[in-house]
């Protein structure tokens, strides 16, 4: 099996199982005042610190949570409500589910107004778009670090200044971006970014949420007062030393691994653009993750192309995998421009760290071959 849908979830390293195990094999509430609870909640702390450096935060700015899903909506919803200065959000029309239903969510409870940004034909947003979309009442901007379907990562630092020119704060999906883009909140300037431990190399149900210390927060979860206030319950002692792990070894390898996966999706998609014709790139060009590559194959079916290629051994996915079982087009793609029906014809390519060129030069026949058979089919 050639394994090409990191995008959706990444192996578990290592060391995330090895930063694990302590807690794992033994006990303890963070929140007890004994000294089990005492050892937890110092390996905790170690992690949140860990996660900081990461970043480029404060210790006391890192909330962690379940995931990306909770990430999101932790930031979108808790800066809304925590004090809002309006009831209008900005954000685009190619976010991430988690980010566009937390919208959603606000606009049908809570009387919020929200204003999606168009995006170009390769999928970026315009830094001149956001600053006409802002308003006195904008309460919040939030703009996704990279697509999780066709990988077109958006000129992120240029919108934070439009929000901070504003007065607004920003807050962007970084799940995607995590290991392969510099996640220096200060270098991006942003108030709020959320990213998740499966993308990494950690196990799902750990994320972590930046949240710029000034910020008023209304939490999601009520309870015991953890994580500061902002996210009641017993914390994930074991998922947070794993994500502080993945995240940490991701940081100091990301350099390499991006330049050398970059070349390795280049080639795969010259030869898949060469050899299969009717294979369109999807997404930006140059700007886009280092192991993102999809596709629309016109004349097919994308889920039948998808079942070609597993039977030759080569796992990819459809788009994002959070939207699996849709029968609806991608909105993503769409709003890209594309027809509802060639975007129902899409297929997601991602390369992880471990990825080789023996894979992909085989990954790309495999495409020729799964599309050429569907095509023949009529599918």
């Amino acid at each position: 099996m050639i394994y090409l849908d990191n995008a959706a979830t990444t192996p578990v390293r290592r060391e995330a199982l090895e930063a694990m195990w302590p807690q794992l094999n033994g006990f303890g509430n963070p929140s007890s005042h004994h000294q089990v609870g005492e050892a937890a909640a110092a390996a905790l702390l170690e992690a949140r610190r860990s996660v900081a450096r990461s970043l480029g935060c404060r210790p006391g700015e890192v909330v962690f949570t379940s995931g990306g899903t909770e990430s999101d909506n932790l930031a979108i919803k808790g800066i809304a409500l925590g004090a809002p200065r309006g009831r209008h959000i900005v954000t685009t029309s190619i976010e991430h589910e988690a980010v566009l239903e937390s919208c959603d969510y606000l606009r049908r409870l809570h009387g919020f107004q929200i204003t999606l940004l168009p995006v170009d034909a390769a999928g970026r947003v315009a830094p001149e778009a956001l600053a006409r979309a802002v308003r006195p009442d904008t309460t919040l901007i939030s703009v996704h670090y990279a697509n999780n379907e066709v990988g077109t990562v958006q000129p992120l630092v240029e919108l934070a200044a439009v929000a901070r020119a504003a007065g607004v704060p920003i807050h962007t999906d970084a799940v995607q971006a995590g290991g392969w883009l510099d996640l220096d909140v200060s270098t991006l300037g942003v108030d709020a970014l959320s990213i998740s431990g499966h993308k990494l190399g950690a196990p799902p149900g750990i994320g972590a949420v930046f949240l710029r210390g000034r910020l008023p927060i209304e939490p999601l979860l009520h309870g015991g007062g953890q994580e500061r206030g902002k996210r009641s319950g017993t914390e994930n002692v074991a998922g947070a030393l794993a994500l502080a792990a993945a995240l940490r070894l991701a940081g100091a390898e990301r350099t390499d691994v991006a330049r050398i996966t970059s070349t390795l999706r280049d080639e795969f998609i010259g030869t898949v653009l060469r050899e299969t014709p009717s294979a369109r790139l999807t997404g930006h060009p140059t700007q886009r993750l280092p192991g993102t590559a999809s596709f629309v194959f016109p004349g097919t079916s994308g889920e039948a192309v998808l079942l070609e290629l597993e039977q030759r051994g080569i796992v990819c996915s459809s788009g994002s995998a959070c939207a699996a079982g849709s029968s609806e087009p991608s909105h993503v793609l769409t709003a890209m421009g594309l027809p509802a029906d060639l975007a129902q014809t899409a297929v997601r390519f991602t390369l992880g760290a471990g990825t080789t060129a023996a894979e992909t030069a085989e990954a790309a026949a495999s495409v020729r071959a799964a599309v050429a058979a569907v095509a023949r089919l009529g599918a």
